[in-house]
């Protein structure tokens, strides 16, 4: 390694540590975003090669690719000259999607501190801006208080820094257990904002929207909004691409787990790390992350229950199948993937893709879809919402949510047929 790389491996070895602290918040000003459009294996080669060699940070690529398949990679200004230089050298194609994404940052969330809010308001949420977690569970609260025949909030255990892992369950039924349900989450990786933001609407519809009584009937749903609290208040107080979980490691300067690769199914396999600097570090053991306990064992203990699996991230606009550890198909996939098409077909405004994990994304060892469905639920899939990257205007919420909702009928009506 040249002297300039290893200044620069050490550059980046700074930014996480400055990630992990709690001194100040993270900077990203000069930060650019470029998509890198590879025509061949040994172009893509090439820009794997320059992926590991100065530690960038990957938005978005595909494992198995085909030649001309876009790679988004973050870049910090002390790499930019660099890196251009390299790929003009080798005469592959790139865009600046993000031309600096502190300024995105600044300007992604604009009503996040106004002081109109109506302090008469019985809770803080919309969809027309990014809430904090107190505003979440504070919108939890109120359905429960205000429907409580419908909604009641379930506290399935604290997070690594203390905080509660709530959920609800809306339920009409007079039986507990007694029907077919849905799980729903979000905010598994702390960046992906949107995910959040969707679950709560999908909420809001089903509990206060009169016109969706129907997706009442014969069907529970459980939705927990923000599987990993810590890491989501950390994205927005200190470091807006915060990913992980906030537990300790064995590292001083690299704190957290991807609480996606911590689940027990082929924990440890391909897509996952040893490392606890990777933003997909596998934590120590399986389920060594107390907020991956938690769910597990709740969804373990509704698992005859739980028909459907819809876990939210972003991005890629793209509807994930098992398996995700290897390139393989559960003994459903025709199903599953007949199931997906079907709901995909209800997006207007965008397009999403359908298939398998492996397919269309990359392999992801321990991931939580695949535990989801080696405990049996029929129906799994892995939503990566359509954004252009982590930083979405908050302006984007409102098309997004609402263009998703009509697969949540599809899903719905599949479900309530099934038996427990």
């Amino acid at each position: 390694m040249s002297v300039l790389s290893s200044v620069l491996a050490l550059g980046c070895a700074l930014l996480v540590h400055q990630a992990a602290s709690d001194d100040k918040a993270v900077s990203y000003s000069g930060y650019q975003v470029w998509t890198i459009t590879t025509r061949s294996n040994e172009e893509s080669q090439l820009v794997l090669n320059l992926r590991q060699l100065y530690g960038l940070d990957v938005w978005q690529w595909q494992e198995f690719q085909s030649a001309d398949a876009p790679t988004d990679l973050l870049v910090p200004p002390q790499l930019i000259k660099e890196l251009k230089l390299k790929l003009n050298e080798a005469n592959i194609s790139y865009v600046v999607k993000i031309e600096d994404l502190q300024s995105d940052i600044n300007d992604e969330n604009p009503k996040a501190n106004s002081s109109s809010f109506d302090t008469k308001a019985a809770h803080k949420m919309d969809w027309i801006s990014y809430h904090r977690l107190d505003d979440i569970y504070g919108y939890l609260n109120y359905l429960a208080a205000t429907y409580p025949n419908l909604v009641e909030l379930i506290n399935i255990g604290t997070s690594y820094e203390n905080r509660s892992l709530y959920l609800v369950r809306i339920s009409n039924a007079t039986a507990p257990d007694s029907q077919p349900a849905v799980w729903i989450d979000g905010g598994f990786h702390a960046r992906e904002w949107i995910s959040p933001a969707l679950a709560t609407y999908i909420i809001k519809q089903i509990v206060e929207e009169p016109a969706n009584a129907k997706l009442l009937n014969n069907i529970d749903w459980y939705i927990m909004p923000v599987a990993n609290p810590d890491g989501y208040e950390y994205s927005h107080v200190r470091s807006r691409l915060w990913r992980k979980t906030r537990s300790l490691t064995t590292s001083a300067r690299c704190l957290g787990v991807d609480p996606n690769r911590n689940f027990d199914f082929k924990w440890g396999g391909s897509g996952s790390s040893s490392n606890p600097c990777s933003q997909v570090f596998k934590g120590s053991k399986a389920f060594s992350e107390v907020e991956t306990l938690a769910y597990s064992k709740f969804i373990i203990s509704k698992s005859k229950q739980i028909k459907l699996y819809l876990t939210l991230h972003s991005y890629g606009q793209k509807l994930l199948i098992p398996w995700g550890y290897n390139r393989e198909y559960p003994s459903n996939f025709a199903d599953m993937l007949a199931l997906g098409n079907c709901a995909a077909s209800k997006f207007k405004i965008f397009k999403y893709g359908v298939g398998n994990k492996v397919d269309l994304l990359y392999r992801a060892a321990g991931n939580s879809a695949d535990w989801a469905k080696s405990i049996g639920i029929d129906y799994v899939y892995t939503v990566e919402l359509p954004t252009r990257g982590f930083v979405v205007p908050a302006s984007s919420i409102t098309p997004i949510v609402q263009d998703f909702f009509p697969a949540i009928d599809v899903f719905a009506t599949k479900i309530a047929t099934l038996k427990v």
